[in-house]
């Protein structure tokens, strides 16, 4: 096989630096749970004898993990690599930061929810175990809304948390992992938002029952088996638009309509 290209020059193909492959191997057995959360790593010297490396080779090993998040390093008599198991947490935390680097405006992410959100709620209500894995837990969030539906702040945290039990409980593990994702992101700027708008009186109490009464409705087509009303009244509520709009510094003006996604998640 030649490594020259058609009219070009011959390409020189580095071979994988020795650091690389030492925290490929030491981050397959993380993933693979050889390794176990919370674990720390074999010492050093065991690491050294084991690859057969040098030891800035080896640190540098454990550098590449320590960035990646799947180990913490601890200095001193009582030191060590310590093994963290990657979760949903440091994901929404390094999306949040790649679309803040990236000037990724909040209604963008809020445009993404409205178009997967709607698909987890059908999945929820197509699980043939629903009436034990996803009821309960759509019910006990829905009535902690009713008991703090008077607590504006409160009730947007909690309202929030019907998102995210919704996407956790779909039963796909690839939409809970990359739509969860997305629901973290979002409940964070909600939290932001509703410390900034609360004061100023805004969820107010007609439109906190509105939101109080979409969830109602989606939970009973979840409970019922009724996958693409459930869809659709998932998507109707991300898109109900209540006579308020934003300004540039993320709060609410009252008297104007707004498009989707401005308020924290369309709706609570």
């Amino acid at each position: 096989m030649s490594d020259q290209e058609p009219n070009g020059p011959v390409r020189q193909l580095r071979p994988r630096h020795v650091a690389e492959l030492v925290a490929d191997e030491l981050r397959r057995r993380i993933l693979d749970g050889e390794l176990p959360d919370g674990s720390l790593l074999p010492k050093q010297e065991d690491l050294l004898a084991e690859f057969g490396v040098s030891r800035p080779s080896l640190r540098e090993a454990l550098r590449i993990l320590e960035a990646e998040h799947l180990v913490s390093v601890r200095r001193g008599k009582l030191g060590g690599a310590v093994v963290h198991r990657p979760v949903a947490d440091n994901a929404a935390y390094t999306l949040g930061l790649v679309l803040r680097a990236q000037n990724v405006g909040v209604d963008d992410v809020s445009t993404a929810l409205h178009h997967i959100e709607p698909v987890c709620a059908a999945l929820c209500a197509a699980r043939p175990d629903r009436a034990t894995e996803v009821v309960p837990q759509l019910r006990a969030i829905h009535e902690a809304a009713r008991a703090c539906i008077d607590d504006p702040h409160e009730f947007v945290v909690v309202s929030r948390k019907f998102h995210e039990v919704l996407v956790e409980r779909c039963g796909n593990a690839t939409l809970r992992l990359v739509v969860g994702t997305l629901e973290k992101v979002w409940s964070a700027h909600a939290r932001e938002w509703a410390e900034q708008n609360v004061p100023l009186g805004f969820p107010d109490r007609d439109y906190r029952q509105h939101g109080f009464d979409d969830h109602e409705l989606l939970l009973r087509l979840i409970e019922r088996g009724e996958a693409e009303a459930a869809s659709r009244e998932a998507r109707q509520h991300l898109e109900w638009a209540p006579v308020y709009s934003i300004d540039e510094e993320n709060r609410v003006v009252p008297g104007l309509l707004h498009g989707p996604g401005h308020g924290p998640g369309g709706a609570p």
